[in-house]
């Protein structure tokens, strides 16, 4: 080819490069179109009751039950993890959380700094990078929640651009009750609680050592005691520095490795994401795009604009989780607009359960509704970690269908990688399974036997779902310890924790069949089961297997990892300027029309 085009005349060499240049374009259109393109929407903590294509009667969310009606309703499917971060390293992974690093052995199982070091390790593959290599545009908006930076305040070592994703714009911790003024702390009891014990040691201490002194019992240098005072006194002022400030330097926006907007703006704060959505979309309808909308709604702090605010049958929470049926609306309108619906794949979901212990200051309940299903967020009962699973493909997949088979969303990372002609990764164990056979109606059981539901790092509960049997079967190692005793929830300490005296041991374990008790009421025994022991030895079996599989990784949810370091602190003006900036310009926001 290249000797012809040297030895051809001047207006044959125009043609010969015009033909070649069709002939490449052509093959981008190909490629567009037989790649389909991905929109997938993550809600943070929303129950799955809270829908009404999950049976909600009072919230007003036409858009997300649109897609149920117009695709597929998983009614089994399952978040990875009850809590923030490790299911979303799940989502992005199609692996346990345990596998990255990313499942706690502390108490403490999130991100809670921007200036922490742990996060996503590097060498994890995520869906979004094995589909940037295929040429995806790839885009991230709303919340991240896995991490920022490792050594300095600008490697970016965790940030969803160092994740395969083009473009980011939003949190990348998460939204708190501390960013928004008036609506409480989640941090101030227990700060207290730790807090109080250690400086009455640290104050008792000194006041013995200067007695001692005084008395001449015992000689201690006052360069010593100088010391302890000094240390004292420097820890408690970067305390109480910290948690004044903690909203200037937790709650902030980013585009890219840019901080825009600290503290965050609570102000037309959907509309922005939604506006991002929409421009992105815009800006790749000639070629295949990945889009994760990761909304802020519903956790805590609850917002909501003022075209929503009031207008709800359930407070602030009703009025945040209507915005966010809007938004869904903006986002498929927009895919219509420009002729993407038949060639983009939609999914919605929440990263796990809604968050029963919800409270406002005011005792107005912020937590959503779990539907029938016991417990909810930090919890492995099913109100934990059932969650929604709406997916729609028009033409592709069958509208007004519903799978109640167990279902993951770890199942999202081989599904889109296989659609995009991706390779899945050889060199790793992927848990979840490609969902396209069980979507399309060509298989009817999932591949699902076992899922294993970790309490932060610990093995808190396993699912069973046999071939050729309708049961599915789950057992608790253990269970948190309800407060009170009598409640759904944990609400004396906030959240459930996984071990020491927050939770039960059993033995033998607590057996369910969720197919005949999925409000998980009534545990099965030997007298009520017949199969009880048997059971139980196959689940034995699959945690033997499970946990052979499993490598020792980098423990990412350390406390060295989570504890806030200074020099890792992002900052968009100074410290002396409380590390204030507002660039973002809301430009031209998408109009808002109620039903």
């Amino acid at each position: 080819v290249f000797y012809l085009f040297l030895h051809t005349r001047k207006k044959m060499r125009l043609l010969f490069f015009l033909v070649i240049c069709q002939y490449a374009i052509n093959s981008v259109k190909t490629h567009s179109a037989s790649n389909p393109s991905f929109v997938l929407l993550m809600a943070d903590d929303l129950g799955i009751g809270d829908l009404g294509c999950y049976g909600n009667k009072t919230l007003r969310t036409p858009n997300i039950d649109r897609l149920a009606e117009e695709g597929v309703t998983l009614t089994q499917h399952i978040a990875a993890s009850p809590l923030c971060t490790p299911s979303r390293a799940a989502f992005l992974t199609g692996r346990y959380p345990i596998r990255s690093g990313m499942a706690a052995f502390s108490r403490v199982g999130v991100f809670l700094f921007s200036a922490s070091s742990g996060g996503l390790p590097s060498e994890e593959i995520t869906f979004s990078k094995l589909l940037k290599q295929r040429g995806y545009a790839t885009a991230l908006i709303g919340k991240w929640h896995l991490g920022m930076n490792c050594e300095s305040s600008n490697d970016f070592c965790h940030h969803p651009l160092s994740h395969g994703f083009d473009y980011f714009y939003g949190l990348t911790v998460t939204n708190f009750r501390d960013c928004k003024p008036g609506q409480g702390s989640v941090f101030l009891k227990g700060v207290q609680k730790s807090l109080v014990f250690p400086i009455q040691i640290a104050g008792i201490t000194l006041m013995s050592l200067a007695i001692v002194q005084y008395i001449g019992l015992l000689k201690v240098p006052f360069q010593a005691l100088g010391y302890c005072l000094l240390v004292t006194a420097v820890s408690l002022a970067v305390l109480i520095f910290f948690f004044h400030h903690f909203r200037h330097l937790n709650c902030f926006l980013m585009r890219n490795h840019q901080i825009i907007q600290q503290p965050l703006s609570y102000e037309n704060l959907t509309q922005r994401l939604t506006n991002e959505a929409m421009q992105f979309i815009g800006r790749n309808t000639e070629a295949p795009f990945l889009l994760v909308l990761s909304y802020l709604h519903v956790h805590t702090a609850l917002y909501a604009s003022k075209n929503f605010r009031g207008k709800s049958k359930h407070g602030l929470y009703g009025d945040a989780v209507e915005e966010m049926d809007w938004s869904v609306g903006q986002v498929l309108d927009v895919l219509k607009k420009y002729n993407l619906s038949n060639r983009t794949l939609v999914y919605f979901t929440s990263d796990q359960g809604a968050h029963v212990e919800e409270i406002s200051s005011s005792g107005e309940v912020h937590g959503g509704y779990n539907s029938i299903y016991k417990g909810g967020k930090s919890m492995n009962w099913e109100g934990g970690i059932r969650v929604p699973g709406l997916l729609r493909w028009p033409g592709v997949i069958q509208a007004g269908t519903y799978i109640d088979e167990p279902t993951s969303n770890m199942d999202i990372f081989p599904t889109i990688v296989k659609l995009a002609k991706a390779q899945l990764p050889s060199d790793r164990i992927i848990d979840g399974h490609d969902l396209m056979p069980l979507l399309q109606g060509n298989v009817t059981q999932s591949k699902h036997e076992f899922l294993f539901h970790y309490c932060n790092a610990y093995l808190n509960a396993v699912r069973w779902h046999p071939r050729n049997s309708e049961s599915v079967w789950k057992v608790f190692f253990f269970t948190p310890n309800f407060s009170p005793e009598d409640s759904n929830g944990c609400y004396d300490a906030h959240v459930c924790f996984c071990h020491g005296g927050f939770i039960t041991r059993h033995d033998p374990p607590l057996l369910f069949d969720l197919s005949r008790d999925p409000e998980e009421k009534v545990p099965l025994t030997p007298e009520t089961e017949s199969r009880f022991y048997e059971i139980l030895r196959v689940i034995n079996l699959a945690v033997d297997n499970h946990t052979r599989s499993l490598h020792a990784v980098p423990d990412q949810l350390s406390w060295d990892n989570l504890l806030w370091k200074p020099w890792l602190q992002p900052c968009c003006s100074s410290f002396f300027q409380s590390c204030y900036c507002d660039y973002d310009s809301e430009g031209s926001l998408p109009e808002v029309h109620l039903g």
